[in-house]
């Protein structure tokens, strides 16, 4: 699955382009994958996706896309164009199907997003998924995005290993919420450190807060590539 570099995503949830530009330049050498959410494309996030991407970076562009299936067929053809890497939207059989066929002969790869890792079985409960866990749950949206031809999947770490035994080895499995040993947990009710979340079977990390809130970005990305590396 290649080095933990290749591996390791940093989400760059920061509230303003200028902020975002700072930790590109301060990881520069030892981080080229980016996570650009809703918070940055806001803010001029999109035209950045297109420049990381044009500079050589990998770009993870985390929209969770959900809507009709020509709304999220067209979404993903101009996604696409930008030159992004990965683009998320929600497991729903239709959707992703959509998102396939739209995605078809572009290098774009489509992630299933499974249930938030800020949730649990309560949260489920709220949402109208009485009945099941949140472990069932991704469970069945992993099966859902195989069958559609989805490139992989989006979930918690403490489900990681459970999805590989579903998808096989040859789709990816990105999991958010990963601390490093003694972090924070944040809103995030669902976490594990990175050297467990690859022992599970993930493919790629994708870490937010941790490193781009840290004092000290480079030393704080350094420190869980090195985690990863040690794990390998």
């Amino acid at each position: 699955m290649g080095n933990a570099s290749e591996r390791l995503i940093v989400g760059l949830d920061l509230p303003s382009l200028a902020e975002a530009e700072r930790a590109v330049r301060e990881l520069d050498g030892l981080v080229s994958f980016y996570k650009i959410g809703y918070r940055l494309v806001f803010a001029s996030g999109l035209d950045f996706a297109r420049d990381l991407a044009a500079e050589g970076k990998r770009v993870f562009l985390d929209m969770k896309l959900l809507d009709i299936d020509n709304t999220v067929a067209e979404g993903v053809e101009s996604v696409a164009k930008l030159g992004v890497s990965m683009l998320t939207l929600h497991a729903y059989p239709k959707a992703m199907r959509a998102a396939v066929a739209a995605a078809r002969g572009s290098n774009l790869t489509l992630l299933g997003v499974t249930v938030l890792t800020s949730m649990d079985e309560a949260d489920l409960s709220d949402a109208g998924y009485s009945n099941t866990t949140p472990g069932e749950l991704v469970a069945r949206r992993a099966r859902q995005a195989l069958e559609a031809g989805m490139g992989g999947i989006v979930c918690s770490a403490a489900e990681a290993a459970a999805v590989r035994a579903i998808v096989g080895p040859g789709m990816a499995v990105v999991t958010p919420g990963i601390r490093p040993a003694g972090a924070e947990r944040g809103d995030q009710k669902r976490v594990m450190t990175p050297a467990d979340a690859l022992a599970a079977g993930a493919s790629h990390l994708v870490v937010a807060r941790p490193i781009v809130a840290a004092p000290d970005r480079r030393a704080a990305a350094a420190a869980i590539l090195s985690e990863m590396e040690a794990a390998a």
